[in-house]
């Protein structure tokens, strides 16, 4: 009888971490639906009042701001949920979370234009009482993401970490971190949506933004100013998650892919 010889085995080949769906359905929806408000504008019967309001750069100008305080109140919040997360999961300074996380609640769940108006109250009128209102506001999701991220590690790998020598700073940047990783983005995404939904409220505090354009619609009764404020704050707020779920994607371990 004869034995029948394997073939070599092919490598198992791995499906690709993003795909092409993912890079471009939801740009070409956005693509679609600011070449749609273009076209409307393109027709539509403009006053004088509703020019005035987009002409000089103006439109231009409130979108940058907007992107500026999104950018600027994220980073913050990195700055500050992120560091304090993994304080609030070491040693002592557990004790410390329930009081934290009620403080990081409270300013959540203060209506957002409240938070703004006693801030402006308190620190005059400008971009600070806005930014100081966004990172309060957006702390939590981080914070809460990044405790639970670092309790949910498994102990067995934690000790294996520090059965083969690691120190516990090692342990945290080599096992505990990495691990937590999906957890503390899918935080930071949520952090950026609500940043770019609370900036539209920084223009009651002189903080600027697109929420100047849907203010100047509503107040004057410019249906194309307030349309084309809102389009581009929902544009931003989907490219912004988009790009934030392309970063959960890429930054994942490679080891805890699905």
């Amino acid at each position: 009888m004869s034995a029948s010889v394997a073939g070599p085995s092919r490598p198992e080949r791995r499906p690709a971490r993003i795909g092409w769906r993912k890079l471009t359905v939801l740009p070409v929806g956005l693509i679609a639906v600011l070449l749609a408000t273009w076209l409307w504008f393109e027709q539509a019967d403009l006053d004088a009042l509703t020019r005035n309001a987009l002409a000089g750069g103006q439109v231009s100008k409130a979108l940058w701001q907007h992107i500026q305080l999104t950018a600027i109140s994220t980073f913050f919040v990195l700055v500050i949920a992120i560091p304090l997360g993994i304080l609030l999961t070491r040693g002592a300074f557990r004790r410390a979370t329930p009081v934290v996380m009620a403080c990081a609640n409270t300013g959540q769940a203060t209506p957002a234009i409240g938070l703004l108006a006693l801030l402006v109250i308190w620190l005059g009128i400008g971009r600070r009482a806005a930014l100081i209102g966004m990172i309060l506001y957006a702390v939590l999701p981080v914070l809460s993401n990044t405790i639970a991220g670092l309790k949910a590690n498994e102990p067995t790998l934690l000790e294996a970490g520090r059965g083969i020598g690691m120190s516990p700073m090692g342990v945290l940047t080599r096992v505990e971190l990495p691990l937590a990783v999906p957890l503390i983005l899918a935080g930071v995404r949520t952090a950026l949506v609500l940043n770019v939904g609370t900036a539209t409220l920084a223009v009651f505090g002189g903080g600027g933004g697109l929420g100047v354009l849907i203010t100047t619609g509503i107040t004057n009764q410019r249906m194309p100013v307030l349309v084309l404020g809102s389009v581009l704050t929902v544009v931003l707020a989907l490219l912004v998650d988009w790009l934030a779920s392309l970063a959960e994607v890429l930054l994942r371990p490679r080891g805890l892919r699905a």
